[in-house]
């Protein structure tokens, strides 16, 4: 299918469509939940796969399951993984709220999930279903993540401050424990526009609030001006 292509750092491409791309938020995203090599690892609302292909770039083999509702957006991460030969990556054409398969047995799961629960919508029916609940609520994502991690195991979400206290509130309903909070701002005398938050199935509480992730420091930046990745 037609599409754009955005190059990482250690050059795994990422397919892109007008309606399908990504943001800064999903590439932080990836990176501050980022898989051990072989762990087993999850892309909840996957959209174009950017969250498995920055893991697939910055090391992880591990079995990786991409679940994407949109027929295109699933298709652009099949052909891109198919054209690069990246076989440890399944795309997944299947709706959260049912999808079951391997579960109990995940070890990181990750969403970038849809950030408004009302107000206006785009025309584009793409566009409104990732950035809006109308398929995926933070209840379906939370039991999905639930569902699919092994005891311990990690769900990580970005969202917006504003969704703070309720993001919380909701993983907690679900037996998943924050555990690590950081937020995102453009300088570090701005408000956070995003922030990123980790929980661990049925684990005691005990939240770790990380330091700001600047993107004045650099830290959406992506391809050849993108910094080294640690190995």
């Amino acid at each position: 299918m037609e599409h754009s292509t955005e190059i990482l750092y250690n050059k795994t491409e990422v397919y892109c469509s007008a309606v399908h791309r990504f943001g800064s938020d999903a590439l932080l995203l990836a990176r501050f939940c980022e898989p051990k090599c072989s762990q087993t690892a999850a892309d909840l609302c996957s959209g174009c796969g950017i969250v498995s292909l920055e893991w697939h770039d910055r090391g992880h083999r591990g079995p990786c399951a991409a679940v994407e509702l949109q027929p295109e957006a699933s298709a652009l991460l099949q052909q891109a993984v198919a054209e690069q030969g990246i076989g440890h990556i399944t795309p997944h054409l299947a709706d959260l709220r049912s999808f079951r398969e391997g579960e109990g047995q995940f070890d990181v799961c990750a969403c970038n999930p849809p950030y408004f629960a009302a107000g206006p919508q785009s025309a584009k029916a793409g566009r409104a279903t990732a950035r809006h609940e109308t398929d995926c609520t933070l209840e379906d994502v939370c039991a999905c993540g639930f569902r699919l991690l092994k005891d311990g195991g990690r769900l990580a979400l970005c969202h917006r401050p504003e969704r703070l206290a309720e993001v919380l509130a909701v993983l907690r309903a679900h037996r998943l424990e924050p555990k690590r909070l950081a937020f995102v701002k453009n300088r570090p005398d701005a408000a956070p526009w995003l922030f990123l938050v980790e929980a661990q199935k049925n684990r005691r509480t005990g939240l770790r609030i990380e330091p700001d992730v600047l993107i004045t420091a650099g830290a959406a930046m992506y391809g050849s001006a993108a910094p080294a990745v640690k190995r």
